[in-house]
């Protein structure tokens, strides 16, 4: 019986140093939410009620979804990196912009240490799997470097048309280089396409490496993605936009095709700043060093407009791209025009909408009316109210999945890129813009956004105050989980 006792109180004993010891783990990640630098105090809040609730399950959750975390490893090279490579040359087109929009293109300017550059000419790509052929033409024009990332690279028709065309330019002697995200376009990089590229001479890169995802959570976040959609031509044109390298029918989610992107083709000093972002992931990841071909000097730039690039991503100590679109829409007097796919806005740019149509200013947004992510969609509709509210014109688009991601001020500035009004962009992904101010290609971007608002529902503020109890509990509660993930 004494033994039996003894067991018992060695038994409890170890129990109770055990959950002592869990309980001193679980505060560990509770102060740790509490002290990471750079989130909200809603995200906070978030996580600390998620651990509280979910003792286990929050932590582990935490553990790899919390942190915005690369690898310490990856962000040192990362920064090295960066920090080595020579910057476009000022005589290639540094402009003084007017006061009006000066900060706006300074704000843009000290995410990268870029400066606006004039001579820039662009025009907007074709529709759907159009634009695809126009980049290969491009590149079947090039005769020195072709400079390729992608998000979503597809082994459909339009992604290995773009793999011929690498193949066709490497032979004859181009510098080929292309990234792909490893779980965006993991289809081609398992495929025996990606193989076949590599040896035709098209030097390969994989972007954010998963391999085991239990060890890849102690590296670094699993679900942080290069989200950038970049092509370089000889330094000279530059592809920016929504597009990512695959069909337009993106058969991997048939249901919500066609799937409708917006590209806009760049020539001029500008693609030189698309390339210092390539070559910066590129040089990360373990790509060959390109610091010679970012220091060749660039000829005198023609007349054209001024522009300038915008990439950001976790490694940045600040939600750049969250600022930048406040910014924007603070910016707008007038005229204020919208599209993108994923609407989840931290208070800055929920706050910067709803004051714009405030203070009168003609503000319209467009999402698409079907949704490929089902909790983006619930929570996206969360801040329906409050923006009808305040005057902004809602509109949902009927055709396709509206991909586009475009800012439009006053008919005279504009912004387009791979970044989403969601919190993913502004805090998780790599991403790539260009603000630019030229009032003809406003006007042409204009032009195509006037195709989506036809083929758009407007939503009314008493359609929204009639949805039912059970759909506004499903959106707002999904609104919730945006500061966790």
């Amino acid at each position: 019986m004494l033994q039996l006792a003894l067991n018992f109180e060695l038994t409890h004993f170890a129990i109770t140093l055990a959950w002592l010891a869990l309980l001193a783990v679980h505060l560990l990640f509770i102060v740790r939410a509490i002290l990471r630098a750079q989130r909200d105090p809603a995200a906070r809040l978030a996580w600390v009620l998620a651990m509280v609730l979910l003792p286990l399950i929050g932590v582990i959750v935490y553990i790899f979804l919390g942190e915005t975390n690369t690898g310490r490893g990856r962000q040192r090279r990362a920064h090295r990196r960066r920090a080595s490579l020579p910057r476009p040359a000022a005589t290639a087109g540094f402009v003084s912009l007017s006061d009006m929009y000066a900060p706006l293109f300074r704000l843009g300017g000290a995410i990268n240490g870029f400066l606006p550059l004039e001579g820039n000419r662009a025009r907007v790509g074709g529709d759907g799997d159009a634009t695809i052929a126009e980049m290969i033409a491009d590149i079947d024009a090039a005769t020195e470097t072709v400079h390729l990332c992608f998000y979503i690279w597809l082994p459909d028709h339009s992604g290995l048309a773009m793999v011929a065309a690498l193949e066709r330019a490497a032979a004859r002697g181009v510098a080929c280089r292309a990234m792909a995200d490893s779980l965006g376009s993991y289809q081609l990089i398992r495929s025996p396409h990606w193989a076949q590229m590599r040896a035709a001479g098209v030097q390969l890169a994989t972007t954010l490496k998963v391999g085991n995802p239990l060890l890849r959570a102690l590296r670094g976040r699993i679900d942080l993605r290069n989200h950038r959609k970049i092509v370089v031509v000889d330094q000279q044109i530059t592809w920016c936009g929504s597009q990512n390298c695959s069909d337009a029918a993106f058969r991997v989610k048939p249901r919500y095709a066609p799937w409708v992107d917006l590209m806009v083709r760049f020539e001029g000093p500008i693609a030189t700043q698309n390339q210092q972002l390539f070559a910066a992931d590129w040089m990360a990841e373990g790509g060959d060093d390109l610091t010679e071909l970012l220091a060749r000097p660039l000829p005198p730039a023609p007349p054209g407009f001024t522009a300038i690039v915008i990439g950001t991503g976790p490694t940045l100590s600040y939600p750049a791209m969250s600022e930048v679109f406040a910014a924007l829409i603070h910016a707008a007097r007038d005229q204020l025009a919208i599209t993108t796919p994923y609407f989840v806005p931290d208070d800055a740019i929920q706050t910067a909408l709803c004051a714009s149509a405030r203070r009168g200013v003609e503000t319209s947004i467009i999402f698409p009316a079907r949704n490929d992510s089902r909790v983006v969609a619930a929570a996206s509709r969360s801040y329906y109210a409050q923006l009808l509210e305040a005057g902004v014109r809602i509109f949902e688009y009927q055709a396709g999945l509206l991909h586009a991601k475009t800012l439009l001020v006053d008919g005279a500035l504009g912004m387009v890129g791979s970044a989403n009004i969601d919190r993913r962009s502004v805090e998780l992904n790599f991403e790539n813009n260009i603000l630019f101010h030229d009032a003809e290609l406003v006007a042409a971007i204009n032009t195509r956004l006037q195709t989506y608002f036809a083929n758009a529902r407007e939503i009314s503020s008493e359609e929204v105050a009639h949805w039912p109890l059970h759909r506004r509990l499903w959106h707002n509660s999904m609104a919730m989980v945006g500061p966790v993930l």
